[in-house]
């Protein structure tokens, strides 16, 4: 007998945190999400103006088996005149009757609401861990991602569930040789355009205040049309600024800017970190505070996080400045390596670009979909 109940109290809270880690414990591509933020987020309830949330723990024979978190994002039905509901933080073992068990549960938590779909792994944004591992079950995670066991996948078909987009993934290593031309047409889009590189010698702090708004502006211009994304309002800025903050290296932080300082462009990347919170569970004990600082100063991997380019200023050239600077930093011996993230498996225009380098596909993300009534 399966029981799932809802996530109410302090120890609730530990547990679904918590069942996570010990599903992983021997997993060496594992990479868990900070713990003070997922405690801070359940404590809140997972509620806001934009979103209605619920979390979801399954046991058998009173041993926690599966959970699950069930979202209501306001701002994309609104956008899209749906009534569509999100799942994310969805883990469970090997067992179908738990997986079943806790989808009928958050579907009718959601069909109580008016819900007639559900989709998912989506967060709250494009910019939290989404999409199930469908390959690349034995490539490292990036702290931006989520793991999961092949499991997962079948999990889901049974359940009724069906593609509903990919995203791929990229591991970049420099080249035999590095491309001059690139270096040339980076320098002359930004002659031609009247463009510039912010000047990183303000400290961290004001050159993250100074150019946020800039930022922003440029990646809802450029990314509203993009599978999942939702507009961000201030205070969701500030919760992302804030979670970031401590592992923003400016190095890896390009603004691309003209003559008025606006930003046109940018290239936002961080240094690698999942090595270092892997042991730790996510917690920032001393130990792993001082290995992600020195990962911060001194990454292996960098993590490409998010690239825009404003309207204007695509088909001018304007990337190769992005990629001029990540083909710079492999041959500096800055990093060994880029990790891109999650493409778009019908986005071939930015997959197209990482030919300049030695690259590999290595990972696949799906998002299902189904009717709430199946």
């Amino acid at each position: 007998m399966i029981e799932v109940y809802e996530v109410k109290t302090g120890k609730d809270i530990r547990e679904f945190i918590e069942f996570p880690l010990r599903l992983y414990k021997n997993c060496p591509y594992f990479v868990p999400p900070l713990y003070g933020d997922e405690k801070k987020l359940l404590k809140s309830g997972g509620e806001n103006e934009n979103a209605s949330a619920v979390f979801l723990l399954a046991k058998k024979d009173g041993k926690t088996v599966g959970r699950i978190q069930g979202l209501i994002q306001k701002q994309h039905n609104i956008k899209h005149g749906s009534s569509q509901m999100r799942f994310t933080r969805f883990d469970c073992i090997d067992d179908a009757d738990a997986a079943k068990a806790l989808f009928d549960a958050v579907q009718s938590w959601g069909k109580a609401r008016g819900m007639t779909e559900i989709c998912g792994p989506l967060g709250y944004s494009d910019l939290d861990r989404e999409g199930l591992l469908v390959e690349g079950f034995e490539e490292n995670s990036t702290f931006e991602e989520q793991y999961n066991f092949p499991y997962y996948g079948p999990l889901l078909e049974k359940l009724g569930f069906r593609k509903d987009i990919d995203w791929v993934e990229y591991e970049l290593k420099k080249p035999e040789k590095k491309n001059e031309t690139l270096a040339r047409v980076a320098e002359r889009a930004l002659r031609m355009n009247g463009l510039h590189i912010a000047d990183t010698s303000l400290s961290k702090k004001a050159y993250i205040e100074k150019y946020r708004d800039g930022f922003f502006d440029c990646l809802e211009e450029c990314y509203k049309d993009l599978y999942g994304t939702v507009p961000l309002d201030r205070k969701a800025q500030d919760e992302l600024i804030s979670q970031f903050l401590m592992i923003v290296n400016k190095e890896f932080l390009v603004f691309i800017c003209d003559e008025k300082e606006n930003v046109a462009g940018f290239g936002l990347c961080f240094p690698g970190i999942g090595d270092a919170v892997k042991k730790s569970g996510g917690r920032l004990t001393p130990a792993a505070l001082v290995k992600i600082l020195k990962t911060v100063r001194k990454p292996k991997t960098i993590d490409l996080g998010l690239v825009a380019i404003r309207p204007e200023y695509q088909k001018k050239g304007v990337n190769a400045v992005v990629l001029n600077g990540l083909m710079e930093m492999l041959f500096s011996g800055k990093a060994e390596r880029c990790e891109t993230n999650l493409n778009l498996e019908n986005n071939l225009a930015v997959q197209a670009q990482w030919k300049y380098f030695d690259s590999r596909m290595h990972k696949r993300r799906r998002s299902y979909i189904k009717n709430t009534d199946q």
